[in-house]
């Protein structure tokens, strides 16, 4: 009877731990997982300089970039990004120095259509809209638009990976 017993408790310690390791379907961090082909470093190289733009992984949540222009040996443009998943919203959040009094912006993901991924603030001057798409593992493309001074304007930047 004894042996019975401590059979069906480790049986059911067993089962118990069997249950628990198994994979769970449902990732925590998901959204942010389906933009990791943006780590690494990226680049357009053109007549007026150097467009660049580097991603590197900072934890399961959370991806840190700069993207930055230099015009002969001059950083004309430089901004800081954060790409953060908090429970199921991914909030890409970006700070441009001299600009929004040094503070971030932040916008959300709205759109992941055919590898582009389109995050949105209607609140935000310019721009209102910043995309990335992914044309193969060493091209994408970047885009920024929404209205500047009450027009419809859109930019894109083609970029290689380094």
């Amino acid at each position: 009877m004894k042996s019975k017993i401590v059979i069906l408790i480790s049986t059911t310690v067993m089962a118990a731990c069997l249950i628990s390791c198994q994979k769970k379907s449902h990732k925590k961090f998901d959204k942010i997982e389906k933009l990791s082909w943006l780590i690494g470093s990226w680049e357009q190289k053109m007549p007026e300089g150097l467009l660049a733009e580097n991603w590197k992984k900072e934890n399961d949540s959370t991806f840190t970039g700069n993207t930055y222009f230099i015009n002969s040996k001059d950083t004309v443009h430089f901004e800081s990004i954060q790409l953060v998943q908090k429970d199921d919203e991914l909030i890409y959040s970006a700070t441009v120095t001299g600009q929004n009094n040094d503070k971030a912006v932040d916008f959300k993901l709205t759109s992941e259509v055919q590898n582009t991924f389109t995050f949105e603030n209607p609140a935000h001057d310019y721009p209102q809209k910043i995309a990335y798409k992914k044309v193969n593992e060493n091209n994408l493309i970047a885009m920024i638009s929404g209205k500047q001074q009450g027009k419809e304007s859109k930019e894109s930047y083609p970029m290689q990976r380094k």
